[in-house]
């Protein structure tokens, strides 16, 4: 198997005429945080629909610990939406109970413990939390696995400034040197800090990529300063 825990090679995705992906080439190493970054409609979607199998679609290659997307890979890819994904009459406590039965990975005192200390109620249905709770909740579910690659789609839209160091702090916090996290976010500036390595899709292509220290050396600026020069209108 390869170092690397998620290989991605020459992979394009066409919708009807549209290229959504364009020859898209990366990997994630372990213990690595690598930023997917673009605007909308730049492939982020896309791509992450592929490595956590629901396109099967595409071109190319898209290796998760050395298993293509499919039944066996989905053991180990820990999925954070952008959106809620129970219904909204779930109770908190009845959330981490249907993912404990449906995860083998899922350790639901670790989950207990990580929503006390972000302050989410567990006597609450989901559609009584505030959107950023909600959030929250997604997040604590997501870290609770003990998986190898966790794909995190905008953690920090919902939560406001000053919480986004706690859920930065619990990302860090839960999850090992042998697991990588892939996170793809608009919230660069409170963000780049925790990134090893950045890819920019730009049009379904990859347009820099590269560790975020040498970028930042070579460019004498910011991963956020970059975004906007290369994404500028």
């Amino acid at each position: 198997m390869s170092e690397s825990l998620l290989e991605v090679k020459n992979v394009s995705k066409r919708y009807g005429q549209q290229m959504a992906l364009d020859n898209v080439s990366f990997s994630v190493a372990p213990g690595h945080i690598t930023g997917l970054l673009g605007p909308n409609g730049s492939g982020k979607t896309t791509m992450i629909k592929i490595i956590i199998g629901l396109l099967a679609d595409y071109t190319g290659e898209v290796r998760i610990c050395g298993h293509h997307p499919g039944k066996e890979s989905k053991k180990l890819v820990s999925y954070l939406p952008d959106k809620m994904a129970l219904p909204a009459w779930l109770v908190v406590r009845e959330a981490l109970e249907l993912y404990t039965s449906f995860f083998a990975d899922f350790q639901p005192t670790r989950a207990h413990d990580l929503l006390h200390s972000l302050n989410v109620p567990q006597d609450k249905r989901i559609s009584e939390l505030s959107k950023g709770m909600q959030e929250k909740l997604m997040l604590v579910l997501t870290m609770a696995r003990r998986a190898k690659i966790y794909v995190l789609d905008e953690p920090l839209a919902g939560v406001d400034p000053a919480a986004r160091d706690l859920i930065l702090s619990t990302i860090l916090d839960n999850f090992g040197e042998d697991s990588s996290i892939l996170l793809s976010t608009h919230i660069i500036s409170d963000v780049e800090t925790i990134f090893d390595e950045v890819l920019f899709l730009k049009a379904g292509v990859v347009d820099l990529q590269g560790e975020a220290e040498v970028l930042r050396s070579q460019h004498g600026k910011s991963i956020d300063q970059l975004f906007r020069e290369v994404y500028r209108c």
